[in-house]
């Protein structure tokens, strides 16, 4: 019997209900510094690491004088907003039925060591996924691939297939070259996450979690 890929699960939006609150802080740590971007904007960027969001979104004038700032800014905004986080309906299931079916099961976010903690406890899963990155085991975030390739080497390598709900997540999964699975719950649309690369999507957790034969992530 041949063991099934992987299954590398992003964890903000889409595992836990995260990306509007990071917009909102974002926005609000932008416009401590001055700088009013409109709330879409700031949406269209979630799942890109800060590292790059700044540049992308305010230009690198700006990142150079206030990019670090701008970071802390937003992260202490977010964790005003931590404890309103809830888990997405069906997440815990879904790891469940990975783990009951053979996959090795990675959370993958380039967050800090305290927030994946909280998510973690949050989704009740340290019984459930084989293991999860932080900020540690990444150069750069999303879109580059570092978080994926750390997320499938924590797995023990070998074939894998990424879950996710960004645009940013299905750039950083074909640059490493692995396949990847779509959810509309991080706010972007089915057309935009085809056009990334991902090569189904569904509209719910609960929605794939039913149709995993039909997935790159059926069992052999």
């Amino acid at each position: 019997m041949t063991r099934p890929p992987a299954a590398i699960l992003d964890i903000d939006g889409t595992l836990v209900d995260t990306n509007y609150h990071h917009a909102v802080a974002w926005f609000r740590a932008f416009r401590k510094l001055g700088v009013t971007l409109p709330l879409y904007r700031l949406h269209r960027h979630i799942g890109m690491g800060g590292d790059q969001l700044v540049e992308a979104l305010a230009g690198d004038d700006f990142e150079r004088a206030h990019g670090d700032e701008v970071r802390a800014l937003h992260d202490d905004r977010y964790m005003e907003l931590i404890d309103e986080v809830r888990p997405l309906e069906g997440a815990r299931e879904l790891l469940r039925e990975l783990q009951e079916r053979g996959h090795a099961v990675v959370l993958a976010s380039s967050a800090k060591q305290h927030e994946v903690d909280h998510y973690v406890e949050l989704l009740d899963a340290r019984e459930l996924a084989d293991g999860w990155t932080t900020s540690a085991d990444v150069e750069q975030t999303k879109p580059a691939p570092d978080l994926v390739e750390a997320a499938v080497a924590k797995a023990g390598g070998g074939s894998a297939v990424l879950v996710g709900d960004s645009t940013w997540d299905f750039e950083a999964a074909e640059r490493a070259g692995i396949a990847a699975i779509g959810v509309l719950t991080g706010g972007f649309s089915e057309q935009e996450l085809l056009a990334a690369g991902a090569a189904c999507v569904f509209e719910r957790i609960e929605d794939l979690r039913r149709r995993l034969d039909e997935t790159a992530l059926r069992s052999v």
